[in-house]
């Protein structure tokens, strides 16, 4: 225990892939500010695309979507993410 509650104030974050390739992952609470979840947001998505295989060929993230636990989810805007993580 004391070493997961070490982890996650170092800013380890843990996701899960499904069978259909969905990502499924928290990078933050309603308590947080906007810029702190826009800042986790962007890291766990430029670890995603930093992690794909070099044997993936075309498209490897087709779409994004955010939405709360049980909420309704938000179709966000690839190419802005993209041009978001390479600056």
């Amino acid at each position: 225990v004391a070493k997961a509650v070490k982890d996650a104030k170092a800013g380890k974050a843990d996701f899960k892939v499904d069978k259909q390739g969905i990502v499924h992952t928290v990078f933050g609470k309603t308590s947080f500010d906007e810029n702190k979840l826009k800042e986790n947001f962007l890291a766990i998505f430029e670890t995603i695309v930093r992690m794909r295989p070099p044997t993936v060929k075309g498209q490897y993230i087709k779409s994004v979507a955010i939405s709360s636990t049980m909420g309704p989810g938000f179709k966000l805007d690839l190419s802005h993410l993209m041009n978001a993580i390479s600056k």
